[in-house]
């Protein structure tokens, strides 16, 4: 029997663990480079951003996924402004948002609208190149999310940027929309759609989100009650 959730065939998906790692470590890199702080939060939200897409399939009943949102000329007309007007401290958070397409979807899925609206055109590097294709579930695929995963992890104990999503930051509530669009519905979907060897990594970064949410909530409460 199917699984009634927010879950699409695998070769219209990818998880969002490589997707989180990838990333964290490209951003965190560029904004040591350029010396800027990086709110977490808000950069891990964009990496997965561009599968809000997938809400609209599983409502409208259709298959547009990596469509207008994977878009590398969307992402740039959305960062207009805040170049503008945070210059190079917007390239981690640009980087986090254009890796999702550019660097996990297109070179291992394909068959995504990088150029809308100029074109329409599905663009697929390993079709033109006549390379295998690589499934969502294969080990090749899974290896690489479990290896960015663990760099990721790395680094964020390394740093203890791990602490930084325990801050009492409104900017947390953001992380509501990568738990209800990619974690929570990949593991109701458990074990169909995530494989056992991605439970734990997924487990971590929904425990930790939900965490994370919760401090600003409870933090709000806990004023207003001290308050009265």
């Amino acid at each position: 029997m199917p699984v009634r959730c927010l879950v699409f065939k695998e070769e219209k998906t990818s998880f969002a663990v490589g997707h989180f790692g990838l990333a964290y470590l490209l951003s965190k890199g560029l904004a040591k480079v350029l010396k800027v702080n990086i709110n977490l939060p808000i950069l891990l939200v964009l990496s997965v951003i561009p599968d809000v897409d997938l809400i609209y399939d599983f409502f409208m009943k259709t298959e547009i996924h990596r469509g207008p949102t994977h878009s590398i000329i969307v992402a740039i007309l959305v960062f207009i402004p805040f170049f503008l007007l945070y210059r190079y401290k917007a390239v981690p958070y640009f980087a986090a948002l254009a890796s999702h397409s550019l660097i996990g979807d297109f070179p291992i899925a394909g068959h995504i609208q990088l150029l809308w609206p100029l074109t329409a055109h599905e663009f697929c590097i390993r079709c033109d190149l006549g390379l295998p294709y690589i499934g969502v579930h294969s080990q090749l695929n899974i290896a690489l999310e479990l290896t960015l995963f663990t760099l990721s992890l790395i680094i964020f104990l390394k740093t203890k940027d791990i602490y930084l999503f325990f801050r009492n930051s409104k900017t947390n509530l953001l992380l509501v929309i990568p738990i209800l669009t990619v974690l929570l519905p990949s593991l109701l979907s458990f074990p169909v759609y995530v494989p056992s060897t991605l439970l734990l990594p997924h487990l971590f970064y929904l425990t930790l989100f939900v965490i994370s949410v919760f401090v600003p909530i409870i933090k709000t409460c806990k004023k207003k009650f001290t308050n009265r």
